[in-house]
């Protein structure tokens, strides 16, 4: 497990292209831009650095639950995954590009509001996949030590 996991916030930089592999394999590809800023103390405001596209990659429930998910060009999202950097010559020059093998893939919600819809594998939940649920928010309800409720009455950092 000596992987580099990374997560990116940023933009989608150009609309999903999904496809399934000739051994019936999902697979979803889009680019994602992020340009990071700083605070320039001798002018008092945000400037942009340079943008950074990274492609990510998503195979199988992944790729097919975000080729579903209406995802488009210009969205905000978040990505979560394995950081693949690939060397490749190109014109006599050698080049670099970053991927990411995404485990995660969502919008950003500090930017918007989404609309979860579960998908349901197989048609139907099963009696484990209830149990698990209900021993969830079991906890939440009951404050659990691992994951105690939140206090409504507390206010927001």
């Amino acid at each position: 497990m000596n992987e580099a996991h990374i997560t990116v916030i940023g933009w989608v930089a150009a609309d999903p292209y999904y496809t399934v592999t000739a051994n019936g394999t999902p697979y979803l590809s889009l680019r994602v831009g992020c340009t990071p800023r700083r605070f320039d103390r001798a002018t008092g405001q945000w400037q942009d650095l340079e943008t950074m596209f990274l492609t990510v990659n998503c195979w199988r429930h992944l790729a097919d639950n975000v080729n579903g998910s209406d995802l488009q060009r210009g969205q905000p999202v978040v990505v979560t995954g394995r950081l693949r950097i690939r060397q490749y010559e190109k014109d006599g020059q050698w080049r670099f590009s970053a991927e990411i093998e995404a485990s995660t893939l969502g919008h950003d919600l500090n930017r918007g509001t989404a609309d979860f819809r579960p998908v349901l594998r197989g048609g139907a939940l099963t009696d484990d996949d209830r149990r698990e649920a209900q021993e969830v928010a079991d906890q939440w309800a009951l404050g659990g030590a691992d994951h105690p409720a939140p206090d409504p009455t507390a206010e927001a950092a």
